[in-house]
């Protein structure tokens, strides 16, 4: 045996391992040309590797566990992720815009269910809606006590529906991440982590430096030795303020596993080191105590969801054009069968949807089964009904109705808004196409608008985008209450039907789909900002 290292008594190496939007995601992802990734029970598994090579463990994941989740945790209500997060061992968890889906009281619900701590400091009235939620909570580790403190993003209920958070606000996070930091050290914390749902939105192509929420956050923050982000299915490492910060690919797409050097007496990190891990599900065994827990879930469903509803020429993929895989950058295929199928259901002149809305590929993965409850071995991009309520997860329901070209021009500018950075109110459309100006202040991006002629090709008649016209759009009704930032329009609106049924209706009515790119969003620039890149027809 080697000698000890000097000083070796006097420090702990404390392991942190994370997921960034998990969104239960508990079967695993299939990822092309690479395999299964993720999946509860491969995680877990995966988590207990690490921990028995390192027992100073903590299990941290930063919001959006659940909701807008496939239909094997959804269809009910999210039980089955939280009970696949209590087995997998997690320690605490943050709330995200995604945790009030289903409004304050079911929240609640997942709260009560949890046996792990749920951190938010910067909600306002909090204690008068839920209970069991902390500002933080103080871990021993091997005789370090770490603080971990939770940070909700700034900008979650207008990501909701309007009543979802009840009276809770949202409050300034750096405020309140500094506040709960000094209460903390207090209570004789040592070392200081901050679960925030804000993420990394791009990287600069001139100096290849990331940007975003996360990394406003992290800069403004004193004195915190790790900062986890979350929301924007990115991955990345940096330091900033002296804290390492990281953010992982969503779903269980990859974890980190964090390691930091603590002084025990003083609390001080010599060290600070973060790998990105890639949970192939090939490389373990699954757990069985999950795939036992999902057994009855899954037994439920599959006569359901499996029933094949149609099929397509090719992948219709959530990530669009440009690459995104999140499909927030550029026109998609998803988005566009979407949007078509709003638009001819309802006869409208256009019909418009935010790509956040859109969670998954319509078409089955070749292997089969996944969580749209394909049929094993398929034929190549079948469509099933969990495969629709895959891509529409979240019960949302089509409203038409009347605008004038003014509100029109307001839907396009806010669902370009936010670019370069991407975001999920970035607008899919149907019947129309429109070219934008990236290096345009946002609200006077949008150049021109057109009609789509009958073959889909943008070469239609200009859209009179003034207050004396009048359109007919089809939408969801989130986005029409105000959602995303879009034009709160439920004054004169009409409620239809839901709309995963209908896009189910129109993948069935429609013998064999066959979208392509057709050029309905287009970028220009008048400046240094740049355009994103294409990368597929």
């Amino acid at each position: 045996m080697g000698a000890a290292r000097p000083g070796a008594d006097r420090t702990v190496d404390l392991q942190i391992l994370t997921v960034s939007d998990w969104h239960g995601q508990l079967d695993p992802v299939d990822v092309v040309g690479v395999g299964q990734v993720g999946g509860a029970a491969a995680l877990s598994t995966y988590f207990q590797q690490e921990r028995a090579a390192n027992p100073n463990t903590l299990t941290l994941t930063a919001g959006d566990a659940i909701g807008a989740s496939p239909p094997l945790s959804n269809f009910f209500d999210e039980r089955p992720a939280i009970e696949a997060m209590n087995l997998m061992g997690f320690d605490a968890d943050t709330v995200g815009n995604h945790n009030f889906d289903r409004g304050v009281d079911h929240l609640q619900e997942m709260v009560d269910l949890a046996d792990f701590q749920y951190v938010s400091a910067n909600l306002r009235n909090r204690d008068a809606e839920l209970t069991g939620v902390e500002d933080f909570e103080i871990f021993k580790v091997d005789g370090v006590k770490v603080a971990v403190i939770g940070v909700t993003n700034p900008e979650a209920p207008t990501l909701v529906f309007p009543d979802g958070f009840g009276s809770i606000e949202v409050t300034d996070p750096v405020a309140a991440a500094d506040e709960a930091r000094a209460a903390a050290k207090a209570q004789g914390a040592k070392v200081f982590v901050v679960l925030t749902h804000m993420g990394i939105t791009g990287v600069d192509p001139a100096t290849g430096e990331a940007f975003g929420p996360l990394i406003d956050f992290s800069d403004s923050i004193e004195g915190f030795d790790v900062v986890v982000g979350d929301h924007t299915d990115f991955q990345y490492e940096g330091t900033h303020n002296g804290a390492l910060v990281v953010e992982n690919r969503s779903k269980g797409l990859t974890y980190a596993r964090t390691t930091l050097t603590v002084e025990r007496g003083t609390g001080k990190v010599r060290a600070a080191d973060a790998v990105f891990v890639t949970p192939f599900t090939s490389a373990v065994t699954p757990d069985p105590a999950i795939v036992e827990l999902l057994a009855p879930y899954r037994a439920e469903l599959t006569p359901i969801l499996s029933q094949v509803v149609g099929s397509a020429t090719r992948p219709i993929t959530r990530a669009d054009s440009c690459g995104r895989a999140d499909g927030r950058l550029c026109e998609s295929l998803v988005g566009d069968v979407v949007t078509d199928a709003l638009r001819l259901r309802y006869g409208t002149d256009f019909a418009i949807t935010n790509s956040g809305g859109l969670r998954a590929a319509l078409t089955c993965p070749d292997a089969g089964g996944g969580v749209g409850f394909c049929p094993a071995a398929p034929p190549s991009n079948q469509i099933t009904r969990g495969q629709v309520l895959s891509v529409l997860p979240f019960g949302n329901v089509a409203v038409t109705g009347s605008i004038t070209g003014v509100q029109l021009k307001a839907m396009l500018e806010n669902g370009v808004s936010s670019l370069p950075g991407a975001n999920g109110r970035f607008a899919q459309v149907s019947g129309l196409c429109f070219t934008y100006d990236v290096n345009a202040a946002p609200g006077g991006r949008v150049r021109s608008v057109v009609r789509q002629a009958s073959d889909g090709s943008c070469t239609g008649a200009p859209v009179d985008l003034s207050s004396t016209s009048s359109h007919t759009m089809a939408q969801n009704d989130f986005m029409a209450s105000g959602g995303d930032g879009y034009p709160n329009v439920v004054s004169s609106i009409a409620s239809r039907e839901i709309l995963d049924q209908v896009l189910a209706e129109y993948v069935t009515a429609t013998p064999l789909l066959s979208p392509s790119i057709q050029g309905r969003i287009t970028c220009t620039t008048s400046g240094a900002t740049a355009c994103p890149v294409l990368t597929a027809p």
